[in-house]
């Protein structure tokens, strides 16, 4: 009698590691996904900082702000020169 309560305490956390391993199987590669996109994102917002301090030498002005680091973290390279194209083909 006592071994089946057990066996009943323990079923649900053992079909809940079940299916966490199963979901965490089946999301192996979109985790991965976003987490490089996360990762590169992170260091876009930091040369957009970067890029703040010395973009009015440059002539470059990008707001830092989460839209840009993630179409930095991206697209990369050519997703910088997509929002300076932006920014000169919106400049009022």
């Amino acid at each position: 009698m006592e071994e089946l309560e057990g066996l009943a305490r323990t079923m649900p956390w053992l079909l809940g590691a079940l299916v966490a391993v199963m979901a965490l199987a089946a999301l192996r590669r979109p985790l991965k996904w976003a987490g490089k996109v996360l990762l590169r994102s992170c260091v876009s917002l930091g040369i957009l900082a970067a890029l703040g301090k010395a973009g009015g030498i440059l002539g470059l002005g990008l707001g830092v702000n989460l839209f840009n680091a993630l179409v930095m973290g991206v697209l990369g390279l050519p997703g910088f020169g997509l929002l300076l194209l932006m920014n000169w083909a919106l400049a009022l």
